[in-house]
């Protein structure tokens, strides 16, 4: 079928989903790199961190009580509750939780974050059949490399329309992990496929509200849903990638099918991108940067004339909240950041971003003096810092926040003091150090279960 925005390569069009479902088929445990396997442990070591600190939270206690109202077959873990529930209910709950404080991983192929959108549904699967971590692993690599190779084929124009790219490419990347652990075949795969994108959905209108961790847990919900149905013989369109009013037509201005032959081969999981700041990750080299200027040259917010930080112009609509209101806007908003930066508040720290801080005098006349200007094309993990004091020094940071660690053992180390600061509140020290040695070693669990048990909570 030709897809009239891309004509010149209609060939690689038409196959686009047969050539995505055949890469999914080709995924498997022994396929994986040794640095695609560190890191996809390093993603579910990470992801349970975040999630498990953001069990409290209004909009994951919410959701859990609708799954309570709601009833369904204990099948699967919450994180940091002794409840299970439903596998689908447990993909949506556990995959807003983990997006619920914006401190979970980032690729920048897809333009989004991978793993929420993508392991809640591994988990919660695997967690209900008694899959093997090696399974485990294995479906998460999966879905992971889906929603980098789809993420891939639809960008820029799909995130500049206003998608939410973790909501909706995220449910085909889930869909593909479910497929994996359910063994489905290559016409499944891709019916799962098409009943994922037909569910997929996410505005990014909805950034700094309830909604934008939702579209990470609706993703993993109707992923998961796709494969199960597509596992009973429920029927999509087999194309729907590519297909006249299909996924890439309506959601972007074309389909770069050309990503599934330059490059499909390559794994993605090792240019995972980890957040140290809690917040949206087009803020975190301006963070940086304005802490290192800081450090090496002592001043204070009392110093500050102006600060001007330059972005690429997609940070515009994603996180230039100029006066944030809350904790969570504030996630969001470039010159309150700064503010925090020169100030030197703890922007690792969930508890740093609270609707106080948004009212605070002096921060808010720090926030006034911070300008943000755009460079299109630029990369959007880029920013540079011009910083003036009052007695006439200037200076300047130009740094890109987008570049894979290459020391992976530097990165466990910084992951693992990221996760017992978050999780040894809720699971105690002994029990978060367990889980760490638990998902370092994942590969050799013969039942997930073993794992999940552990991330019960200590005194609740």
């Amino acid at each position: 079928m030709n897809y009239p925005l891309q004509d010149k390569n209609a060939a690689l069009v038409q196959g686009a989903t047969a050539s995505l479902t055949s890469r999914i088929g080709q995924i498997s445990y022994e396929s994986l790199p040794a640095p695609a396997l560190t890191v996809a442990r390093q993603c579910v070591l990470d992801w349970i961190a975040v999630t498990l600190r953001a069990t409290d939270e209004p909009l994951v206690r919410m959701l859990y009580e609708q799954a309570v109202e709601d009833g369904g077959a204990p099948k699967s873990s919450l994180l940091g509750r002794n409840q299970r529930v439903s596998a689908r209910q447990a993909a949506l709950i556990n995959g807003a939780a983990s997006h619920a404080l914006d401190y979970d991983d980032v690729n920048i192929r897809m333009t989004g974050h991978p793993t929420v959108a993508v392991l809640p549904a591994a988990l919660a699967l695997a967690e209900s059949r008694g899959a093997s971590g090696k399974a485990l692993i294995e479906a998460f690599a999966a879905g992971y490399e889906t929603v980098c190779l789809v993420g891939g084929m639809v960008s820029p124009s799909h995130y500049r329309r206003g998608f939410h790219v973790t909501g909706t490419v995220g449910t085909l990347g889930a869909a593909a992990a479910g497929a994996k652990l359910l063994g489905l075949d290559h016409e499944r795969t891709r019916a799962a496929l098409g009943i994922a994108a037909t569910q997929a959905a996410g505005l990014k209108a909805m950034f700094g509200t309830m909604c934008k961790p939702l579209h990470a847990g609706k993703a993993s919900e109707n992923g998961l849903l796709a494969a199960q149905l597509a596992a009973r013989g429920f029927t999509s369109n087999l194309e729907a990638l590519e297909c006249e009013q299909g996924f890439a037509q309506t959601q972007s201005d074309t389909l770069h099918a050309e990503v599934m032959t330059n490059g499909a081969q390559r794994f993605n999981l090792p240019d995972n991108l980890f957040k140290y700041h809690a917040s949206c990750y087009q803020t975190h080299a301006a963070i940086d940067g304005i802490r290192g200027l800081r450090a090496a040259n002592g001043f204070t917010g009392a110093d500050i004339e102006k600060i001007v930080i330059r972005q690429d112009a997609g940070a515009d609509k994603v996180c230039n909240i100029a006066s944030p209101v809350s904790g969570l806007e504030t996630k969001f908003s470039l010159r309150m950041l700064a503010a925090y930066a020169v100030m030197g508040l703890d922007t690792s720290d969930i508890d740093s971003y609270t609707d106080e801080h948004t009212r605070n005098p002096a921060l808010v006349a720090l926030r006034d003096k911070v300008s943000v200007t755009f460079t299109p094309g630029w990369p959007i993990t880029r920013s540079e810092v011009q910083i003036h004091l009052k007695d006439g020094r200037h200076f300047s940071s130009d740094l890109d926040s987008g570049r894979p660690e290459l020391d992976l053992d530097l990165q466990t180390n910084r992951l693992l003091e990221k996760m017992f600061a978050l999780a040894e509140p809720r699971l105690s020290k002994r029990g978060a150090r367990e889980v760490a040695d638990a998902v370092m070693s994942l590969d050799q669990i013969p039942d997930v279960r073993a794992l999940t048990d552990m991330l019960r909570p200590v005194h609740h």
